[in-house]
Protein backbone atom coordinates (compact mmCIF):
# COMPACT_ATOMS: atom_id res chain seq x y z
CA UNK A 1 0.00 0.00 0.00
CA UNK A 2 1.16 3.70 -0.83
CA UNK A 3 2.91 5.56 1.77
CA UNK A 4 1.25 8.84 0.21
CA UNK A 5 -1.90 9.96 2.41
CA UNK A 6 -5.23 10.38 1.33
CA UNK A 7 -5.42 13.76 2.35
CA UNK A 8 -2.69 15.96 2.76
CA UNK A 9 -2.43 20.03 4.03
CA UNK A 10 0.63 21.88 3.61
CA UNK A 11 1.40 25.29 4.90
CA UNK A 12 -2.65 25.90 4.22
CA UNK A 13 -3.46 29.77 5.24
CA UNK A 14 -6.94 31.29 4.90
CA UNK A 15 -7.22 35.24 5.24
CA UNK A 16 -10.14 37.34 5.95
CA UNK A 17 -9.41 41.11 5.55
CA UNK A 18 -6.42 41.43 8.42
CA UNK A 19 -7.84 38.13 10.36
CA UNK A 20 -5.48 34.53 9.87
CA UNK A 21 -8.62 32.05 10.31
CA UNK A 22 -5.73 29.46 8.87
CA UNK A 23 -2.14 29.91 9.67
CA UNK A 24 0.33 27.67 8.06
CA UNK A 25 -1.45 24.38 8.75
CA UNK A 26 -0.03 21.28 8.17
CA UNK A 27 -1.84 17.95 8.55
CA UNK A 28 -2.43 14.27 6.82
CA UNK A 29 -4.85 11.85 7.04
CA UNK A 30 -3.21 8.24 6.18
CA UNK A 31 -5.13 6.01 4.11
CA UNK A 32 -7.74 3.72 6.38
CA UNK A 33 -7.22 5.62 9.21
CA UNK A 34 -9.23 9.05 11.40
CA UNK A 35 -7.77 11.84 11.96
CA UNK A 36 -9.72 14.31 14.48
CA UNK A 37 -9.33 17.92 14.37
CA UNK A 38 -10.22 19.48 17.33
CA UNK A 39 -10.44 22.58 19.29
CA UNK A 40 -12.94 25.17 20.51
CA UNK A 41 -15.15 27.47 18.52
CA UNK A 42 -13.41 29.76 16.43
CA UNK A 43 -10.36 28.01 16.58
CA UNK A 44 -9.93 27.54 12.61
CA UNK A 45 -10.92 23.62 12.39
CA UNK A 46 -14.15 23.84 10.12
CA UNK A 47 -12.64 26.64 7.75
CA UNK A 48 -10.04 24.14 7.32
CA UNK A 49 -12.29 21.03 6.29
CA UNK A 50 -14.07 23.40 4.15
CA UNK A 51 -10.75 24.84 2.16
CA UNK A 52 -9.66 21.21 2.26
CA UNK A 53 -12.74 20.58 0.30
CA UNK A 54 -12.47 23.16 -1.86
CA UNK A 55 -15.72 24.71 -0.67
CA UNK A 56 -13.81 27.89 0.18
CA UNK A 57 -10.91 29.61 -1.36
CA UNK A 58 -7.73 29.60 0.60
CA UNK A 59 -4.81 32.36 0.48
CA UNK A 60 -1.58 30.11 0.43
CA UNK A 61 -0.43 26.49 0.80
CA UNK A 62 -1.84 23.04 -0.83
CA UNK A 63 -3.86 20.73 -0.85
CA UNK A 64 -3.29 17.32 -2.26
CA UNK A 65 -5.42 14.30 -2.57
CA UNK A 66 -3.85 10.73 -2.74
CA UNK A 67 -0.47 12.79 -3.26
CA UNK A 68 -2.40 15.21 -6.53
CA UNK A 69 -2.29 18.46 -6.03
CA UNK A 70 -6.18 19.60 -6.27
CA UNK A 71 -5.33 23.38 -4.79
CA UNK A 72 -5.83 25.11 -7.95
CA UNK A 73 -8.26 22.83 -10.03
CA UNK A 74 -11.15 25.15 -11.58
CA UNK A 75 -14.80 23.71 -9.69
CA UNK A 76 -15.23 21.73 -13.63
CA UNK A 77 -11.99 20.04 -13.07
CA UNK A 78 -12.82 19.50 -9.09
CA UNK A 79 -16.01 17.21 -10.21
CA UNK A 80 -14.06 13.89 -11.27
CA UNK A 81 -12.33 14.59 -7.91
CA UNK A 82 -15.83 14.51 -6.04
CA UNK A 83 -16.42 11.10 -5.98
CA UNK A 84 -13.31 10.66 -3.76
CA UNK A 85 -13.68 13.47 -1.35
CA UNK A 86 -16.97 14.47 0.31
CA UNK A 87 -18.48 15.62 3.48
CA UNK A 88 -20.86 15.38 5.89
CA UNK A 89 -22.04 18.48 7.94
CA UNK A 90 -23.03 19.86 11.32
CA UNK A 91 -26.49 20.54 10.30
CA UNK A 92 -28.17 17.79 8.60
CA UNK A 93 -31.59 19.25 8.69
CA UNK A 94 -30.33 22.58 6.74
CA UNK A 95 -28.04 20.32 4.46
CA UNK A 96 -30.84 18.00 2.79
CA UNK A 97 -33.72 20.00 0.87
CA UNK A 98 -36.80 19.34 2.55
CA UNK A 99 -38.90 18.56 -0.91
CA UNK A 100 -36.91 15.77 -1.95
CA UNK A 101 -37.27 12.32 -0.77
CA UNK A 102 -34.75 10.66 1.05
CA UNK A 103 -34.38 8.20 -1.66
CA UNK A 104 -34.05 11.13 -4.22
CA UNK A 105 -31.50 13.04 -1.89
CA UNK A 106 -29.07 9.76 -1.37
CA UNK A 107 -29.48 8.89 -4.84
CA UNK A 108 -28.91 12.74 -6.26
CA UNK A 109 -24.73 12.45 -6.12
CA UNK A 110 -25.53 9.23 -8.48
CA UNK A 111 -27.50 11.49 -10.96
CA UNK A 112 -25.31 14.03 -10.66
CA UNK A 113 -22.07 12.09 -12.06
CA UNK A 114 -24.13 9.69 -14.57
CA UNK A 115 -23.92 6.78 -12.90
CA UNK A 116 -26.12 3.85 -13.40
CA UNK A 117 -30.06 4.05 -14.58
CA UNK A 118 -32.73 5.94 -12.71
CA UNK A 119 -33.76 2.79 -11.71
CA UNK A 120 -30.70 1.55 -10.36
CA UNK A 121 -29.94 4.57 -8.87
CA UNK A 122 -33.34 4.37 -6.53
CA UNK A 123 -32.27 0.45 -5.43
CA UNK A 124 -28.47 1.75 -4.61
CA UNK A 125 -30.54 4.61 -2.41
CA UNK A 126 -32.55 1.37 -0.56
CA UNK A 127 -29.58 -0.17 -0.28
CA UNK A 128 -27.29 2.66 1.25
CA UNK A 129 -30.37 3.61 4.12
CA UNK A 130 -29.95 0.35 4.51
CA UNK A 131 -26.66 0.20 5.38
CA UNK A 132 -26.84 3.48 7.54
CA UNK A 133 -29.36 1.26 10.21
CA UNK A 134 -32.64 2.88 8.08
CA UNK A 135 -35.42 0.40 6.58
CA UNK A 136 -35.63 0.61 2.96
CA UNK A 137 -39.05 2.06 3.16
CA UNK A 138 -37.45 5.21 4.49
CA UNK A 139 -36.78 6.05 1.02
CA UNK A 140 -40.98 7.78 0.44
CA UNK A 141 -39.97 9.78 3.53
CA UNK A 142 -38.99 13.43 3.72
CA UNK A 143 -36.44 15.06 6.16
CA UNK A 144 -39.36 16.35 8.37
CA UNK A 145 -40.31 13.22 9.46
CA UNK A 146 -37.07 11.74 10.76
CA UNK A 147 -35.21 12.70 14.13
CA UNK A 148 -31.80 13.83 13.99
CA UNK A 149 -29.67 10.94 14.37
CA UNK A 150 -31.71 9.54 11.51
CA UNK A 151 -31.22 12.81 9.19
CA UNK A 152 -27.64 12.74 9.81
CA UNK A 153 -27.62 8.64 8.72
CA UNK A 154 -28.92 10.04 5.32
CA UNK A 155 -26.23 12.26 4.99
CA UNK A 156 -23.71 10.02 5.64
CA UNK A 157 -25.32 7.66 3.25
CA UNK A 158 -25.33 10.50 0.99
CA UNK A 159 -21.83 11.48 1.08
CA UNK A 160 -20.63 7.31 0.71
CA UNK A 161 -23.38 5.98 -1.77
CA UNK A 162 -20.32 7.24 -4.97
CA UNK A 163 -17.87 5.06 -3.36
CA UNK A 164 -15.43 7.65 -1.19
CA UNK A 165 -12.23 7.49 -0.36
CA UNK A 166 -11.73 10.48 2.60
CA UNK A 167 -14.63 11.74 4.43
CA UNK A 168 -14.27 15.19 5.87
CA UNK A 169 -16.99 15.01 8.83
CA UNK A 170 -17.78 18.00 10.18
CA UNK A 171 -19.47 18.29 13.62
CA UNK A 172 -21.28 15.56 12.74
CA UNK A 173 -22.28 14.84 16.06
CA UNK A 174 -22.83 17.78 18.00
CA UNK A 175 -25.99 18.53 17.95
CA UNK A 176 -27.32 15.17 18.69
CA UNK A 177 -27.94 13.78 22.53
CA UNK A 178 -25.35 11.08 23.80
CA UNK A 179 -26.88 8.07 23.18
CA UNK A 180 -27.77 9.02 19.52
CA UNK A 181 -23.88 10.56 19.56
CA UNK A 182 -22.66 7.59 20.17
CA UNK A 183 -24.40 5.68 17.53
CA UNK A 184 -23.42 7.61 14.70
CA UNK A 185 -19.80 7.65 15.88
CA UNK A 186 -20.31 3.79 15.89
CA UNK A 187 -21.77 4.07 12.07
CA UNK A 188 -18.81 5.81 11.27
CA UNK A 189 -16.49 3.59 12.87
CA UNK A 190 -18.20 0.51 11.08
CA UNK A 191 -18.36 2.04 7.53
CA UNK A 192 -14.91 3.66 8.18
CA UNK A 193 -13.25 -0.20 8.28
CA UNK A 194 -15.46 -1.64 5.99
CA UNK A 195 -14.99 0.82 3.27
CA UNK A 196 -11.44 1.38 4.37
CA UNK A 197 -12.16 5.35 4.44
CA UNK A 198 -9.74 7.71 5.28
CA UNK A 199 -11.38 10.87 7.83
CA UNK A 200 -11.36 13.77 9.06
CA UNK A 201 -13.17 13.99 11.84
CA UNK A 202 -13.89 17.63 12.96
CA UNK A 203 -15.05 18.45 16.67
CA UNK A 204 -14.67 20.57 19.39
CA UNK A 205 -15.24 17.48 22.00
CA UNK A 206 -12.27 14.89 22.52
CA UNK A 207 -14.63 12.55 24.35
CA UNK A 208 -16.18 11.99 21.17
CA UNK A 209 -12.57 11.26 19.49
CA UNK A 210 -11.09 9.36 21.78
CA UNK A 211 -12.42 5.38 20.10
CA UNK A 212 -12.39 6.67 16.45
CA UNK A 213 -9.83 8.87 16.00
CA UNK A 214 -5.73 6.98 15.46
CA UNK A 215 -4.85 10.95 15.92
CA UNK A 216 -5.62 14.18 17.39
CA UNK A 217 -5.03 17.42 15.57
CA UNK A 218 -5.43 20.43 17.96
CA UNK A 219 -6.12 23.85 16.44
CA UNK A 220 -6.24 27.14 18.65
CA UNK A 221 -6.17 30.61 16.78
CA UNK A 222 -5.98 29.22 13.46
CA UNK A 223 -2.75 27.03 14.46
CA UNK A 224 -2.11 23.55 15.25
CA UNK A 225 -0.38 23.51 18.54
CA UNK A 226 -0.13 19.38 19.35
CA UNK A 227 -0.68 16.38 17.34
CA UNK A 228 -0.14 13.32 18.44
CA UNK A 229 -1.33 9.71 18.11
CA UNK A 230 -4.93 9.80 20.21
CA UNK A 231 -3.10 7.95 23.00
CA UNK A 232 -0.30 10.11 23.38
CA UNK A 233 -2.53 12.81 23.24
CA UNK A 234 -4.80 11.33 26.14
CA UNK A 235 -1.88 10.18 28.59
CA UNK A 236 0.69 12.73 27.77
CA UNK A 237 -0.69 16.00 26.09
CA UNK A 238 2.28 18.74 26.31
CA UNK A 239 0.48 21.98 24.90
CA UNK A 240 -1.59 23.54 28.43
CA UNK A 241 -4.71 24.58 25.75
CA UNK A 242 -4.73 20.77 25.31
CA UNK A 243 -4.76 19.22 28.43
CA UNK A 244 -7.88 22.55 29.34
CA UNK A 245 -9.47 20.67 26.15
CA UNK A 246 -8.85 17.34 28.18
CA UNK A 247 -9.49 18.27 31.57
CA UNK A 248 -13.55 19.14 30.19
CA UNK A 249 -14.18 15.61 29.15
CA UNK A 250 -16.74 14.00 31.26
CA UNK A 251 -15.82 10.89 33.30
CA UNK A 252 -17.90 8.41 35.04
CA UNK A 253 -15.49 7.89 37.90
CA UNK A 254 -15.28 10.92 40.46
CA UNK A 255 -12.03 9.49 41.51
CA UNK A 256 -10.81 10.00 37.72
CA UNK A 257 -12.31 13.67 37.59
CA UNK A 258 -10.08 16.32 36.32
CA UNK A 259 -10.30 19.61 37.52
CA UNK A 260 -12.01 22.04 34.69
CA UNK A 261 -9.65 24.72 33.74
CA UNK A 262 -10.69 27.60 31.64
CA UNK A 263 -7.19 29.45 30.36
CA UNK A 264 -7.17 32.88 28.87
CA UNK A 265 -4.89 33.38 25.90
CA UNK A 266 -2.28 35.24 27.70
CA UNK A 267 -2.44 32.42 30.37
CA UNK A 268 -1.98 29.94 27.48
CA UNK A 269 0.98 31.83 26.27
CA UNK A 270 3.00 31.97 29.28
CA UNK A 271 2.44 28.47 29.99
CA UNK A 272 3.50 27.26 26.16
CA UNK A 273 6.03 24.19 26.80
CA UNK A 274 10.10 25.41 26.83
CA UNK A 275 11.82 22.33 25.14
CA UNK A 276 15.30 21.95 25.11
CA UNK A 277 16.79 21.07 21.81
CA UNK A 278 18.12 17.85 23.37
CA UNK A 279 14.71 16.66 23.67
CA UNK A 280 13.71 16.79 20.10
CA UNK A 281 13.96 14.43 17.89
CA UNK A 282 14.42 16.60 15.13
CA UNK A 283 15.94 19.99 14.65
CA UNK A 284 13.29 22.78 14.71
CA UNK A 285 12.85 24.14 11.35
CA UNK A 286 13.17 28.08 12.09
CA UNK A 287 15.57 29.43 14.00
CA UNK A 288 13.77 31.78 16.46
CA UNK A 289 12.44 32.10 19.84
CA UNK A 290 8.91 32.06 19.10
CA UNK A 291 6.60 29.47 19.46
CA UNK A 292 6.89 26.81 17.19
CA UNK A 293 5.19 23.32 16.36
CA UNK A 294 8.72 20.61 16.94
CA UNK A 295 8.82 16.79 16.61
CA UNK A 296 8.98 15.24 20.20
CA UNK A 297 9.41 11.02 20.40
CA UNK A 298 6.42 8.97 18.98
CA UNK A 299 5.35 11.15 16.39
CA UNK A 300 4.14 13.01 18.92
CA UNK A 301 4.50 17.43 17.98
CA UNK A 302 3.37 20.39 19.89
CA UNK A 303 3.98 23.45 19.74
CA UNK A 304 6.89 24.71 21.65
CA UNK A 305 9.80 27.43 22.39
CA UNK A 306 13.08 26.11 21.94
CA UNK A 307 14.71 26.77 25.10
CA UNK A 308 18.30 25.48 23.94
CA UNK A 309 19.76 25.06 20.21
CA UNK A 310 22.11 22.38 19.56
CA UNK A 311 25.22 23.69 18.66
CA UNK A 312 26.34 23.17 14.83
Amino acid sequence: MSDTPALELKQLTKRFGDFIAVNRVDLAVPRNQVVALVGESGSGKTTTGLLALRLLAHDGGQILLDGEDISTLSQKQMKAYRRRLQVVFQDSYSSLDPMMTLGEIVAEPLGIHGVATAAERRDTARGWLEKVGLDGSYANRYPHELSGGQRQRVSVARALILGASVLVADEPTSALDVSVKAQIVNLLQGLQADMGLSMLFISHDLSVVRSLADEVVVMLRGRVVERAPTDRIFSSARHPYTQSLLDAVPVIDPAARRRRTFLSAEEITARTPRITASDLVAEPLLDTADPQLVALAGSHFVEAIVAERATP
